[in-house]
């Protein structure tokens, strides 16, 4: 008795730890993101509101992750070489489609220039824009079409705060960004200056937000295709709009 006692013992705990292994054993990613408050803020709540959408769907997909924040292009440059597996915020744009895979946008950005309210101009096509010096996010894709224009006077900065306090130097004339990001650092950093600067009337453009998987992942598609499946799920049972109202959006 003693003996099957022993036997039937050492049988269950082989069975409670590959349950135990099999409970702790989801796959990880390495989740990357530039730091793009509300969206993306290792300070905020659940790291911000695009990461917490990701993190959840990814999460309810079977996945566990991990986060990190980093410069927006080492972090296309660290998705590139396979440091981490998933961009959380990316644009689509054809050169990245060369090095990621993109997932169905999870959010839409809408894209607004930022001008001084004393330098009103008229914005109906690009052309409208040729005279004008525009500063733009290094490695940023706004709008196929702005990005491919090389007719547009386009400055290089590293931040939407650097290149907001250039136009209200008048150094540029414009600096676009999404509209739910600029209200936000116009309620914080960009205080002291935000009566003077406006949006332009007409959007540049409205673009989809996507995760962006790398391709140096053997199963690439099937990662993005589980989070286009459990955000689809999110928005049916309604925690989708719940995390927007944790982050009083």
């Amino acid at each position: 008795m003693t003996g099957l006692r022993v036997c039937c013992l050492s049988l269950l705990l082989l069975a409670w730890s590959g349950l135990a292994w099999s409970a702790g054993a989801a796959e990880r990613l390495r989740l990357v993101a530039s730091h793009w408050p509300p969206f993306n803020d290792q300070e905020l709540l659940n790291h911000g509101l695009a990461s917490d959408l990701v993190e959840t769907a990814f999460n309810r997909a079977g996945y566990a992750t991990d986060y990190v924040e980093v410069p927006w292009a080492r972090a296309v440059r660290g998705l590139r070489l396979g440091d981490y597996d998933v961009l959380i915020n990316a644009w689509y744009s054809e050169e990245r489609s060369a090095f990621g895979y993109f997932s169905r946008p999870f959010m839409v950005n809408r894209i607004r220039l930022l001008r001084r309210k004393d330098r009103p101009l008229q914005f109906d096509t690009l052309a409208d824009l040729y005279p004008h010096r525009i500063a733009v996010m290094r490695d940023y894709a706004y709008s196929p079409a702005f990005d491919q224009d090389g007719r547009l006077r386009k400055v290089k900065v590293s931040s939407f705060l650097s290149g907001a306090r250039m136009v209200h130097a008048r150094r540029v004339e414009l600096m676009p960004e999404d509209e739910i990001v600029a209200r936000y650092h116009f309620g914080r950093e960009l205080r002291d200056i935000r009566d003077d600067l406006e949006f332009v009337a007409q959007p540049l453009s409205e673009n989809g937000l996507h995760v962006l998987v790398g391709l140096g992942r053997p199963d690439h598609q099937r990662i993005a295709e589980a989070f286009n499946r459990a955000i689809e799920a999110m928005r049916a049972d309604g925690s989708y709009a719940a995390i927007f109202r944790r982050h009083g959006l």
